[in-house]
C-alpha cells in the first residue's frame, strides 16, 4: 500500500498566489489552501499538517500567528514563510520563533522547491552517523562540544571507511565546526556544498542564525544591500533601513555561495568585513561590529582567477583558511546505490507510488554514469524515473534517453565503470572521433576548454570539429 502524501498548509490572501502554488505544489502534495491567518489558525486546529507555507504580511491574523499557532502543536509542522524583500527583518524574526525558512516574493520556484525539499528532510526521520575519536583528529576543545552522533542531510551520503573522501570531508568539517575560521568549499555543481556548509554551522557552538546567500542570482548592488544592509535614502527605493545579513547573521553563520561571482567593489568591502568583524550599511555612516563565522563555496577555480586578476589574492587567502573540495559523484561511485534507493524511496512517497527498487541492470548503468550535474542530477533522474514508472522495480528502460544512450559504453566497460571506453566502429574514423568528443565533454561538464584538454587538442580545434559534428 503507498505511503500517504505529505500535508501541506499554504496561506495566502493574494488569490492568484495561493491558486498558482496550490496547482503547483499539488502535485506532491496534498494541499489544503486558506485565505487569511485566521483561516489557517482553524485549519491547524481540525488536524495535523507536515508543512506550512505562509505569506507574512495579511490582513486580521497575520503570518507570525500563523507561526506561533503551528509551533503550539504537539508535532508541529515545519514552517516556511513567504515575505517581500522589505520583511526580510521580521522573516529573520520568525526564524528565532521556530520558521525554517522564508522565501522571497515574487516566488522562484527552484528556490521554493529546494527550501521545501530541506524542511520535509528535517521533518522526517533524520539520519545519523556515527564518527569514532579515532577518525576525527584532536582539537583544542572540551570532548562533550563534539557530538558523538551527526546529523547529515539526506542529500549526501554519510562518510564510509576512513579511505571514503566524503568521511574525510565530513572528518575535517567536524574538527573545524568549532572554529571561529572562514572556509572555502570547492567542487562542481551539484556536489552539496552547502549540504556540508549547514554541516559545519551546526556542528559549531554557534548560536546564530545559519544565512545563505546565493551571489550569483543577485546584481552587484543588489547583492551589497543584502549583505551589509542600507539606510533609508540610500538609493531609489530604499523607503526604509534595512539590516543586511552580515547584521541578522550575528552570533551565526554566512554561507556565500558561488563566492567568485562578486565584483570587485564588493571583495574590497567583504575583505574588511573578515579583517575587522565591522561595516556600515549602504548610504550610513555608523560602523556596525558583527560576530560571523564566514563559509564561502564556488564551482570555479579562485586561484586561477588571482592569477588573471579576476578575484583579489588577499581576499582569497582571508578566506582559503580551511579548504575543502568536495570530489564530484563519478569520483565516490560506491554512493551512488545508496543515494538512489534513497531518493527512490522520498519520490515514491511524495507521489504515492508502489516502487519496489532499481534493477541490478538500471542500477549498474546509472553507477558508471558521469552525472555531470552530480548530486543534484541524480536527484532529478530519479525523481523522473519514479514519476514516469508505473509500479514495481525500475528497469533500464525506464532510464532518460540520454543515459540510455550511454549503455553501450557501460557494457563496453564491463564491470570497470571508471574505464574510458567508448563503443565505436573502429572502421569509422569519423563516428570514433564524434563519440570520443561527445564523451569528453560530458566528463568535463561541457567545459570546452578542459574537453580540449582531456582530447590533446587547441580549444580552435575543438570548435571547428563541434561544428562539422553538429555538435555545437
Amino acid at each position: 500500500m503507498a505511503e500517504l502524501r505529505r500535508k501541506l498548509l499554504i496561506v495566502d490572501d493574494e488569490f492568484t498566489t495561493r491558486e498558482a502554488l496550490m496547482r503547483y505544489l499539488g502535485r506532491k502534495f496534498d494541499v489544503t489552501g486558506a485565505e487569511n491567518g485566521s483561516e489557517a489558525i482553524e485549519q491547524l486546529k481540525k488536524q495535523d499538517f507536515d508543512l506550512v507555507l505562509t505569506d507574512l504580511r495579511m490582513p486580521e491574523a497575520d503570518g507570525m500567528s500563523v507561526l506561533d499557532a503551528a509551533m503550539s502543536k504537539a508535532d508541529a509542522p515545519k514552517c516556511i514563510l513567504l515575505t517581500a524583500y522589505g520583511s526580510i527583518n521580521d522573516a529573520v524574526t520568525a526564524m528565532k520563533k521556530g520558521a525554517f525558512d522564508f522565501v522571497t516574493k515574487p516566488v522562484k520556484l527552484a528556490r521554493l522547491e529546494e527550501v521545501i525539499s530541506a524542511a520535509i528532510a528535517a521533518k522526517a526521520e533524520t539520519r545519523t552517523i556515527s564518527i569514532t575519536p579515532a577518525a576525527v583528529p584532536e582539537v583544542p576543545v572540551s570532548e562533550n562540544l563534539l557530538p558523538e552522533t551527526v546529523r547529515l542531510n539526506p542529500a549526501i551520503v554519510p562518510p564510509g571507511g576512513e579511505n571514503d573522501p566524503m568521511h574525510k570531508i565530513f572528518a575535517t568539517a567536524l574538527t573545524v565546526a568549532p572554529s571561529r575560521s572562514t572556509v572555502l568549499i570547492s567542487g562542481e555543481s551539484g556536489t552539496g556544498k552547502e549540504v556540508v556548509a549547514r554541516f559545519i554551522h551546526d556542528n559549531s557552538r554557534r548560536t546564530g542564525l545559519f544565512v545563505p546567500v546565493h551571489c550569483a542570482a543577485l546584481s552587484a548592488n543588489l547583492l551589497e544591500s543584502e549583505l551589509f544592509g542600507h539606510e533609508k535614502g540610500a538609493f531609489t527605493g530604499a523607503n526604509e533601513q534595512r539590516r543586511g545579513r552580515f547584521e541578522l547573521a550575528d552570533g551565526g553563520t554566512v554561507f556565500l555561495d558561488e563566492i567568485g561571482e562578486i565584483d570587485a567593489a564588493t571583495q574590497v568591502k567583504l575583505l574588511r568585513v573578515l579583517e575587522s568583524r565591522s561595516f556600515e550599511r549602504v548610504g550610513g555612516t555608523e560602523t556596525i561590529q558583527t560576530n560571523i563565522r564566514l563559509i564561502a563555496a564556488t564551482n570555479r577555480d579562485l586561484k586561477a582567477m588571482v592569477e588573471a586578476g579576476e578575484f583579489r589574492e588577499d581576499l582569497y587567502y582571508r578566506l582559503s583558511v580551511i579548504n575543502l573540495l568536495l570530489p564530484p559523484l563519478r569520483e565516490r561511485r560506491e554512493e551512488i546505490p545508496v543515494l538512489v534507493n534513497a531518493f527512490v524511496k522520498e519520490f515514491a512517497a511524495d507521489n504515492g507510488k508502489v516502487v519496489d527498487g532499481v534493477s541490478d541492470e538500471a542500477m549498474q548503468v546509472l553507477t558508471a554514469w558521469n552525472w555531470p550535474g552530480n548530486i543534484r542530477e541524480l536527484r532529478n533522474t530519479v525523481e523522473c524515473m519514479v514519476v514516469l514508472n508505473g509500479t514495481g522495480v525500475i528497469g533500464a528502460d525506464d532510464l532518460p534517453e540520454h543515459i540510455r544512450a550511454g549503455e553501450a559504453y557501460v557494457a563496453a566497460a564491463g564491470s570497470a565503470p571508471d574505464a574510458a571506453v567508448v563503443e565505436v566502429n573502429p572502421l569509422n574514423l569519423e563516428q570514433s572521433e564524434k563519440e570520443l568528443i561527445r564523451r569528453a565533454l560530458v566528463e568535463c561538464g561541457n567545459n570546452r576548454s578542459k574537453a580540449a584538454d582531456r582530447l590533446g587538442i587547441s580549444r580552435r580545434t575543438l570548435y571547428r570539429k563541434l561544428e562539422q559534428y553538429d555538435l555545437l
